[in-house]
């Protein structure tokens, strides 16, 4: 067993190999604890020993190790549970030098590390190779990596692997759009086996769905739009874990599709309530993509069952009629009140985005889908150009909870 814990193509993950193709820089993105810096450290190894699993012809000579500072270079990349001097079985590990800032193999391959707290030490210094960790967090970061790059010179052909949690800087968004650079991707999960037990139930328990556990455990590069009229992180604000027990008034909003083909719009499906404290309670969002009317009108009735709703509020833009006969067919006891957008999308999300910024609205749960288009609506709308489905929806749904002149009925218990 302990011999195949040393042989890393036998057991590690395919995000955790390098990808084949004629690549310059390996860039694997993932969440904590998702193994980028094992493989990070079983690439170095393979490489400076010349193992043929790698792809490569014969060992690398000089590699450089960059990292935030020198203490993480130390600490995790070469010191760490899983980093370089942990992975080498005792017979094939190299001599440390910490006062040198130098690894050394008996094959005569040589590392040095370097921060990028001090960019400047990499200018003069060649290498074959290198691997970089958490560029996305590196303090001296566009001229760090370009200072590596020019000392990217020896061999037939010299590689770099970048191994990070994805944070929306723009190195790391330059890093992606550059020619030879492929990616690799993979959450926390990925690596659930070597994880502590507990963990991922507790941690995804308080962050799954939210921006900082899709980026931080499912590695996405998650971004905010300028000009968007919602940031993720006020988003993140108003969320709360549960309503009130007891709401005002409760709405099923729908922003029906015209068609149902593979290229038609999504069915907005976005329940919502009323407070006693006059705060809206984003409750869920349940929509759907490419849905036959029979599908949407069915999911729309029984959310109004499960949640006891006041009403349907069902946009009829696109064919009134068909959308109140889809539903009464469903069930003709259900109330519908009909709306009828007379503008823009735009204009008419305005007015809920301010009513989010007086604090007037919770979202109860994580509801990412929902909450990328809030964050990438903008003036011309999604920057896919498809349709704000979803937070059409939402858009009906507070709109009748905060902006109708319509009295609350009755409370109700969730």
């Amino acid at each position: 067993m302990a011999f195949l814990l040393k042989d890393w193509p036998t057991f590690a993950h395919e995000h955790q190999l390098p990808p084949g193709g004629d690549w310059a820089v390996w860039l694997m993105m993932g969440g904590r604890g998702a193994g980028k810096t094992r493989a990070g450290a079983e690439w170095i190894r393979a490489r400076a020993l010349g193992h043929g699993w790698t792809g490569e012809a014969g060992p690398a000579g000089r590699i450089a190790l960059v990292g935030e500072t020198y203490q993480d270079v130390r600490e995790v990349m070469i010191e760490g549970v899983s980093g370089i001097l942990s992975v080498h079985p005792k017979a094939e590990r190299p001599q440390w030098n910490p006062s040198r800032r130098r690894l050394e193999w008996r094959t005569g391959a040589v590392a040095q590390a370097f921060s990028s707290e001090d960019p400047e030490a990499l200018r003069g210094p060649q290498f074959d190779i290198a691997w970089a960790d958490e560029l996305a967090k590196w303090r001296n970061g566009e001229e760090t990596f370009d200072m590596l790059q020019f000392g990217l010179r020896l061999g037939e052909r010299p590689r770099q692997l970048v191994t990070t949690t994805p944070r929306a800087v723009p190195l790391l968004k330059r890093l992606i759009d550059m020619p030879g650079t492929t990616m690799t991707r993979a959450a926390t999960r990925a690596n659930a086996l070597f994880l502590a037990p507990g963990f991922l139930e507790r941690v995804v328990a308080r962050y799954a769905g939210t921006r900082l556990g899709r980026q931080e455990l499912d590695g996405e590069l998650i971004e905010d739009r300028p000009d968007a009229l919602w940031q993720r992180g006020d988003l993140d604000a108003c969320r709360i874990a549960a309503a009130p027990d007891h709401l005002a008034r409760i709405v099923i909003a729908i922003d029906p599709p015209a068609t149902a083909t593979k290229r038609s719009d999504a069915c907005g499906l976005v329940v919502a309530g009323l407070g006693e404290d006059g705060i809206a309670y984003v409750l869920a969002d349940h929509s759907l993509a490419r849905a036959r009317p029979a599908d949407w009108a069915g999911r729309a009735v029984a959310l109004w069952r499960h949640y006891q709703a006041d009403c349907l509020v069902a946009e009829v833009n696109q064919g009134g009629d068909m959308v109140r006969e889809v539903i009464a067919a469903a069930d003709p006891g259900v109330p519908v009140k009909s709306v009828r957008a007379s503008r823009g999308k735009y204009a008419r999300a305005e007015p809920i985005a301010l009513i989010y910024e007086q604090g007037r609205v919770r979202h109860v749960g994580a509801m990412p889908a929902l909450e990328d288009e809030m964050a990438d609506f903008g003036p011309g709308g999604l920057t896919s150009g498809r349709s704000p489905d979803r937070l059409d929806a939402l858009v009906w749904a507070l709109s009748e909870l905060l902006l109708s002149e319509r009295g609350t009925p009755r409370l109700r218990r969730l």
